[in-house]
């Protein structure tokens, strides 16, 4: 299929080429990053003309070091931008680290010109910490809303696999970039030529601002369950200060020992351990991801003390929070 599937194909003809600049941080996610740079290529095909524009700059203009360890050349260093352009920042693992002084900088710099800026994966962190995201709704992978949110409490944080929201855009990371982009493609050109980009990417569900990153809770463990489903959204819910099982299991109308009987059929684990486990994956995140003191991971996870804390850390993940946090490399997005 060359042919443009919009019936006025010849309006294409003219219209401005518009030029997206993807910004690449070391140990950038390479999935996102592809993602969104193969629905700009195909729009190129299936319209049969130059929509679109990309270029790679890295910081330095070296080559830049992606999540499965390759290195990619770029284009230019960072370079001055055109008001028209829209720049992507792409994130990965460390990213507290990546989101250099001089990509901060820069950042804020070209925002001044009105320029459209946006993030995949991780790097809403980045523009969150050049103040790009003030008073902006965004996301982020859920594995680092946790640690996102420690940092920028002000900054309205949604679960959406993507968020546009006036000059900022910001898409969760893995194939949300996809929906970001078809979702600009259809801005620019049309549905019909967004869902013929899907069709050729052979993605057949796209998703929109209301649908959430994760799978729903009964997915999620493998069991369609409505009352177990409710009570592990109300712990998630509750990290910081965890509901005893006697009120969860009331809240279900269920009594303690029939909610037991429940998680111990269907997760092989008692309520007050999968609980557990769900604190002890965020204090994992926090770890990982801020630079919160051991001993307030402990509190934002409902640990009473901090001994109590390390005691459950090391039987859960062998290690210690303290020495988890001095190995920390950052989590993936």
């Amino acid at each position: 299929m060359n042919q443009t599937p919009r019936s006025d194909a010849a309006s294409l003809q003219n219209l401005t080429q518009k030029r997206f600049v993807f910004v690449l941080l070391d140990q950038f996610t390479l999935l996102p990053f592809a993602s969104a740079v193969e629905c700009l290529r195909v729009a190129n095909r299936m319209s049969g003309q130059n929509l679109y524009e990309y270029v790679l700059v890295s910081e330095d203009g070296e080559a830049v070091p992606c999540s499965v360890g390759s290195n990619f050349g770029v284009d230019h260093a960072l370079i001055e931008l055109k008001r028209d352009d829209v720049v992507l920042v792409c994130g990965g693992m460390n990213i507290r680290d990546n989101s250099t002084a001089r990509i901060l900088a820069w950042l804020r710099r070209e925002s001044r010109k009105g320029v459209s800026i946006g993030s995949l994966c991780t790097g809403s962190y980045t523009l969150a910490k050049a103040g790009l995201l003030d008073g902006k709704r965004a996301t982020i992978h859920w594995e680092n809303i946790d640690g996102f949110s420690e940092d920028f409490a002000d900054i309205e944080l949604s679960k959406s696999v993507y968020v546009l929201d006036g000059k900022r855009m910001t898409a969760a990371g893995g194939t949300a970039s996809l929906d970001l982009m078809l979702k600009l493609i259809a801005v620019d050109h049309g549905e019909d030529l967004a869902n013929a980009v899907a069709d050729q990417l052979i993605y057949s569900n796209i998703r929109t601002e209301q649908d959430t990153q994760r799978l729903s809770v009964p997915t999620r463990i493998g069991v369609r369950h409505p009352k177990l489903s409710v009570v592990i959204q109300k712990m998630e819910a509750n990290i910081e200060e965890p509901i005893s099982p006697s009120i969860l299991a009331q809240d279900v109308g269920m009594s303690t020992r029939q909610l037991e009987r429940l998680f111990r059929r269907y997760l092989n684990r008692s309520p007050k351990r999968y609980y557990m486990e769900l604190r002890l994956q965020k204090a994992r995140n926090l770890l990982m991801q801020t630079d919160l003191s051991v001993i307030n991971v402990a509190l934002a996870c409902g640990f009473a003390s901090p001994s109590h804390f390390s005691k459950c850390y090391r039987a859960h993940y062998d290690t210690t929070p303290y020495r988890e946090r001095g190995t920390k490399s950052g989590l993936p997005g």
